[in-house]
């Protein structure tokens, strides 16, 4: 008898994941895996080495290798306007920008594609991008190497745009600031996908239908629990509850129409310039 198969199950620990795993953190809905932490690009680089079974990644991390993976149905990180956790910070307007130095994450390759995206598209410049740390909520711990720019992604960017908002130093050396989802929105009119859930496609089919099942169950709890989920978020990131609410609120964990919409209008303009290679969306069966 083939021994059981315990599946590996990533989850990033930013609190734009918490609609998602609440309800299994509080045991409320089961998932029979283990759960597996790390930024997007190590649970990219895990998945890609065949690491984990199962996995929130980066929606570049599929394109790079879909013949790899099948995307969960119905469940994403998206948003269809501003997203608030990703930012650009820039001492001078983005379209002035060609040349200069903007460090970008090493944690999200989907946030740098869509930068990438929107300078040559939408800003016309072509500045000199330099990996960084994206995720310092500590102003006083950011590197002080010249650049004019920086992306800043997840929890921090929450935090640093309050920051700028309310003036002081941080406002005052980041005059100009850049939604990158309220900027797709406005270039294409379409919602955008940062992160999707993929299993691997030699992983058990019957366990990845069953975890992808408790997922979805834990995500409706989630949704219909967000301001106890904000104030688990305030008590994680210092960041108010009532902030932490309005930016969960924001956000979408589905995959419709629209989403798939833009997401794949996204997967045909990285295809365009040679970031990744063409390919088609494939979906893991419905439980």
């Amino acid at each position: 008898m083939r021994p059981r198969h315990v599946l590996r199950v990533g989850r990033i620990p930013y609190i734009n994941c918490y609609p998602v795993y609440g309800a299994i953190d509080r045991g409320i809905v089961p998932l029979d895996a283990t759960l597996v932490d790390g930024v997007p690009t190590v649970l990219n680089d895990a998945m890609a080495r065949g690491d984990l079974d199962l996995s929130v990644v980066s929606a570049v991390e599929y394109a790079r290798d879909a013949q790899r993976y099948l995307l969960l149905p119905e469940l994403a990180i998206t948003c269809d306007g501003p997203v608030q956790s990703v930012m650009l910070f820039s001492r001078r307007p983005a379209s002035e920008l060609g040349g200069a130095r903007v460090l970008v994450s090493r944690s999200s390759m989907t946030s740098v594609a869509l930068l990438e995206l929107l300078f040559t598209n939408v800003w016309r410049a072509q500045p000199h991008y330099v990996p960084g740390n994206a995720e310092l909520v500590d102003l006083a711990r950011f590197p002080d190497e010249p650049h004019e720019a920086r992306l800043v992604i997840g929890d921090a960017a929450l935090h640093l745009h309050d920051a700028a908002e309310q003036g002081g130093a941080w406002g005052a050396t980041y005059p100009y600031r850049y939604d990158l989802g309220a900027e797709w929105k406005a270039w294409t009119g379409l919602p955008f996908v940062f992160a999707v859930w993929v299993a691997q496609r030699r992983a058990p089919l019957r366990e990845s239908m069953g975890a992808h099942a408790s997922l979805l169950a834990s995500r409706d709890w989630g949704l219909a629990h967000l301001p106890a989920l904000a104030a688990q978020a305030a008590e994680a990131t210092g960041v108010p509850a009532a902030r932490c609410l309005n930016y969960l609120s924001g956000l979408d964990y589905r995959l419709s129409y629209p989403h798939l919409a833009g997401l794949t209008e996204f997967f045909r303009r990285l295809v365009a310039v040679g970031r990744v290679p063409d390919g088609t969306l494939a979906f893991l069966p419905a439980a």
